[in-house]
């Protein structure tokens, strides 16, 4: 990962986190003395003297959240170009703990979750990335701020991360993608949904909820039912959902089971009828799935 000029990073850090609402973003004001400290680690040419620096930097200041994020997050990427990715995601998760809801350590943690193929990882940073970028909308109006005022700042706050965002939705989606043990990949998609709940790869998760959850993996009826119901719900001319569904309600014994297969079926063949979009969008992705990591034939 490239680092950020200093003299860009200027503009952006100062003695305390800004946080707006879910977003935040470390800046050290000029002139303290944290700035001077780091004024002087810049200076530094040897990588080994520069890291030194910045674990005494950690000390001086232990008590400035914002310094310590900061700090940690140098180290990180000390040791990410390195080559030493453990102790980058590690040093990573400390800058995290001092900013939560800081978009370009997300991504930096994701990015090296990644490369370790750490599945797990790579779900946590996407889900606090995706949860983050939901309570922009939901903070509250300054005191004095008028409606248009307040829709603006916060259309604002979410562009200014919306990159962030949608790598960190890309990743966690890859990530259900590339999970080969059922139970962690069921995991994953819970999350993911739960963060990302109006996806721009929602039929695609639901997909891999279904076959994770129908025989030859969990076989797992009720939560089957539940999630498919619920992907309905969110996008009814769902053709993954409705066939696993109608499949489903067939072979159910309950009275009312047979009415849903048979609504669920003639809402299958209506929307595959004269070539309906929809359908052969469906028809793609179930042949993307079912030659992917879940092993259909």
């Amino acid at each position: 990962m490239k680092r950020i000029p200093w003299c860009v990073m200027w503009v952006v850090f100062a003695c305390c986190l800004l946080s707006v609402a879910q977003v935040e973003r470390i800046v050290i004001a000029a002139g303290t003395p944290e700035d001077q400290a780091l004024q002087e680690i810049t200076k530094e040419t040897d990588s080994g003297k520069k890291l030194a620096m910045y674990q005494d930097f950690l000390q001086k200041f232990s008590s400035n959240p914002a310094a310590v994020a900061y700090g940690n997050w140098q180290v990180s990427q000390y040791y990410q170009t390195a080559g030493d990715l453990p102790k980058a995601l590690e040093y990573g998760d400390k800058a995290l703990a001092g900013s939560p809801h800081n978009f370009d350590i997300l991504v930096s943690q994701a990015t090296i979750a990644q490369t370790l193929k750490d599945d797990g990882k790579i779900t946590e940073y996407a889900e606090k990335g995706g949860l983050s970028y939901q309570g922009v909308s939901k903070q509250p109006k300054n005191e004095g701020e008028s409606d248009q005022d307040f829709e603006n700042r916060v259309a604002s706050d979410k562009e200014s991360v919306k990159s962030a965002h949608d790598f960190l939705e890309g990743v966690g989606f890859n990530a259900i993608a590339d999970e080969k043990d059922a139970k962690k990949r069921m995991a994953h998609i819970e999350r993911f949904s739960a963060a990302f709940p109006n996806s721009q790869y929602q039929e695609q998760v639901s997909q891999y909820a279904m076959y994770t959850l129908g025989p030859g993996q969990l076989n797992d009826p009720a939560r089957l039912v539940a999630f498919g119901e619920k992907s309905l719900a969110a996008n009814p001319d769902s053709l993954p959902a409705l066939l696993l569904l109608s499949n489903y309600y067939v072979e159910d014994s309950k009275p009312t089971s047979i009415a849903k297969a048979v609504t669920y079926a003639q809402k299958v063949v209506t929307l595959a009828k004269a070539n309906d979009p929809a359908a052969d969008r469906a028809h793609k992705l179930s042949a993307g799935v079912a030659h992917s990591t879940l092993g259909y034939a």
